[in-house]
């Protein structure tokens, strides 16, 4: 793209405020995921002592919070973490490097999200259909229905971001309140007895017990991850310096309350050994509460938050590509914005197509793992060191917002990171294996197109969107 071409092309539109900001966050958030890991968390964990991991999980996103936080504000730009390692590592070397490691995890990590949710969808509808009508779903019906569930985002998504935000704040208000009639009906019917029914060694804090303390926070990270959202939509948020921190913050805090509350509820009214092996958690605590039709409602509005979880994935997910490519670090045809509704349709296609086809062939397990083992070194550890980075090169008023005891957040977070990311067990190795392939897909790039490392000798690469420092 010249740079005629740059100037004369409509930017985004800068059309959400802090509310509907703090709606996309948290309906990210709040997905499939707490209605279907509840029961591996407490599995993983033995126990009504889970509730540890959650509480883990919370701790781990609020460090990183002020990561996202500092980054978010200083650079508001489409494609968040894109542009987040381009200017830490330097936008003429090892920036390019970093964020086109960090677009080329993109078309695996967040298809694989999309698909964790549709599957998830698949499996809740399974039990609905099963309560209405007496039997269970073929293969391929769950199947139908999980890419049908993609299907249908992509065409909710393929408008204006204005709309999308009144959008968003509808579907929020069906994720909240959801989980509150979840909460509301575990402290009516609340019993101590059983959420401190601890088994023997249940604190015995040996190596076995932090090993399943690393596995159950691999489930309730996955359920906590999207508080980050707004930051790839960094070029549609008004006010960005103040809305990105308190929009971050907001959801991290609001979504931890909500999920401490509703897991202690759900341990005060389904004992922890039958909650450990249900496929349909949800389901089965209102069951337990009010009978077999109100579960059916609830399975309903649990399909509701599945539906608007993805919703926002693929919203934020399709800015990056757009903005790497904006930035001459991947293919052209993804800088194109729709030419009346203004936003990045080949982006949003394109992630949307590979979604469908991992909701098809997975399972959820290997997703959940998969999403972890694929992000956790360039984007989470990459960010962290990077903002540390930055902080040697720009002077203090660069950066509108700064994390409280400076690094202490970033080094707890790295530290974090790490140990889940060896906790993902096999599944490591397919991560790293994925990191190697992108810098040999970008060695290729770059040597086709005679730049860093390849070329002889550059002119200095400025930052190709307004706004963002060299």
């Amino acid at each position: 793209m010249t740079t005629s071409d740059k100037t004369n092309s409509p930017e985004l539109e800068r059309g959400l405020g802090l509310k509907e900001a703090v709606a996309l966050n948290m309906i990210e958030i709040v997905g499939i995921g707490p209605f279907v890991v509840s029961s591996l968390v407490i599995r993983a964990m033995g126990g009504p002592q889970a509730l540890i991991a959650w509480l883990a999980g919370a701790l781990l996103a609020a460090l990183d919070a002020f990561v996202w936080s500092e980054l978010g504000a200083s650079m508001p730009k489409a494609g968040g973490t894109y542009v987040f390692l381009r200017e830490a590592y330097g936008p003429k070397k090892w920036g390019r490097l970093m964020s086109f490691l960090f677009v080329w995890q993109t078309f695996l990590h967040v298809p694989l999200s999309v698909a964790s949710a549709s599957i998830g969808f698949a499996g809740y509808a399974d039990y609905l259909y099963q309560s209405i009508f007496h039997h269970s779903l073929t293969t391929l019906e769950l199947k139908m229905i999980s890419g049908g569930l993609v299907i249908l985002l992509l065409i909710l998504l393929y408008r204006r971001v204005t709309t999308i935000g009144k959008i968003s704040v509808l579907l929020w208000v069906g994720v909240v309140g959801t989980m509150l009639w979840l909460i509301w009906g575990g402290v009516t019917h609340f019993n101590a007895k059983m959420v401190f029914d601890f088994p023997p060694g249940a604190f015995d804090f040996s190596a076995v017990w932090f090993a399943g303390l690393g596995s159950a926070m691999i489930s309730t990270i996955y359920s906590y991850w999207g508080y980050y959202n707004i930051c790839h939509l960094g070029g549609e948020i008004r006010d960005p310096e103040k809305n990105i921190p308190r929009g971050i913050f907001l959801s991290v805090f609001g979504i931890a309350i909500l999920y401490l509350a509703m897991q202690t509820s759900i341990l005060g009214v389904v004992p922890w050994r039958e909650a450990a092996e249900s496929k349909f958690l949800g389901s089965l605590f209102i069951e337990k509460l009010y009978g077999h039709k109100a579960a059916e409602v609830a399975t309903g509005l649990i399909l509701w938050v599945a539906l608007a979880s993805v919703f926002s994935v693929l919203l934020g997910a399709s800015r990056v590509p757009y903005s790497a490519a904006l930035d001459d670090n991947f293919f052209p045809v993804f800088a194109k914005l729709h030419p009346t509704k203004r936003f990045p349709h080949i982006s949003l296609l394109v992630l949307g197509g590979l979604a469908f086809l991992f909701s098809v062939r997975l399972k959820l397990q290997t997703a959940i793992v998969g999403i972890l083992a694929v992000r956790l070194i360039v984007q989470f550890i990459g960010q962290a060191a990077g903002v540390m980075l930055l902080h040697r090169r720009w002077s203090s008023d660069r950066f509108p917002f700064k994390m409280w005891l400076y690094p202490v957040p970033a080094v707890l977070t790295m530290i974090g990171w790490l140990w889940l990311f060896w906790s993902t067990g096999a599944a490591r190795k397919w991560g790293l294996l994925q990191i190697a392939a992108g810098v040999v897909a970008f060695l290729v790039w770059t040597w086709d197109k005679k730049q860093w490392p390849f070329a002889s000798s550059q002119p200095a690469i400025e930052s190709q969107q307004p706004g963002i420092p060299s």
